[in-house]
């Protein structure tokens, strides 16, 4: 099953995605919630309901509601960085032992098609495509075999990273220079981990204004995200919406010769095989 969130009249409201367009599952089964997060909390049973719901019902036709994020408004942005090897070596890292693990503020967050201003205070915009998880369970100390169970779905994502900010300032600002408003586009649906058979193997691309600048696939993810989600989680309870950005592969603009930088007119394109295609102008 495929979920979107859409804007309604009186808030954010999630659909399934048909072939005739998007069916609002709250409007055909009025006990299932119009919140993506308190729908994922319901575990198999709501998504099956929702299943069952998307099957009846009248589609909205796609063009005619704009779609927000997957999850609006999530609790957690977890962020994974030097994820592959190439991408470490690119940036004149070592290939981490273990995850490396950041945030981005929720206020990062946008929506496949929204606008993503580049910042008058940066001048080293980047791009990063990444495979996002959207945890569907409420978890704590998750064992790396069970980590399949807490997984909702899956979606395409852009890491956007004010490099002069991320690595030029004292200290090196990692939360502030990922967490510019915007920074975290994700999208356009949340496709069900039923539909994804081996999400560590999946072709993940970026093209920026036709160009395809990354090319890679997640199968030289360095942690994989079963091994994400039990790390993470002996630190943190980890709740339905939260999402995690996996790692980027090689090919960020910064490490290009010359660089690669992103300014206002360009836009970007991450591609996940059987996920979809997250698309951004920037301004």
């Amino acid at each position: 099953m495929r979920l979107v969130t859409y804007q309604g009249t009186d808030g954010p409201r999630v659909a399934a995605v048909r072939d005739d367009g998007y069916v609002d599952l709250h409007a055909t089964d009025p006990d299932l919630p119009t919140c993506p997060k308190m729908l994922l909390g319901l575990g198999a049973d709501g998504l099956a309901r929702a299943r069952q719901a998307a099957a009846g019902g009248d589609a909205l036709a796609a063009n005619s509601v704009r779609l927000l994020a997957p999850i609006p408004t999530p609790e957690k942005v977890i962020c994974i960085g030097l994820n592959y090897a190439d991408h470490a070596k690119e940036s004149g890292l070592e290939i981490p032992t273990e995850p490396v693990v950041f945030n981005k503020f929720p206020t990062a967050v946008c929506a496949h098609g929204d606008p993503i201003t580049v910042p008058a205070v940066s001048s080293q915009v980047d791009y990063e495509a990444e495979l996002v998880v959207v945890i569907g369970a409420t978890c704590r100390h998750v064992p790396v075999e069970q980590a399949h169970d807490v997984v909702a779905g899956y979606a395409c994502g852009n890491d956007v990273s004010a490099r002069d900010w991320q690595l030029g300032k004292p200290g090196g600002q990692w939360l502030l220079g990922k967490s510019f408003d915007g920074f975290a586009p994700f999208g356009p649906e949340l496709v069900t981990r039923d539909e994804v058979a081996d999400p560590g193997s999946l072709r993940i691309e970026l093209r920026l204004n036709g160009q395809t600048l990354q090319s890679s696939t997640t199968a030289q993810l360095i942690f994989p995200i079963d091994q994400l989600i039990a790390h993470i989680s002996k630190v943190c309870t980890l709740k339905p919406g939260d999402i995690i950005f996996t790692g980027t592969p090689p090919g960020v603009g910064f490490a290009r010769h010359p660089q690669v930088l992103l300014k206002a007119g360009d836009v970007a394109e991450v591609e996940i095989e059987g996920i979809g295609v997250l698309r951004n102008p920037f301004q």
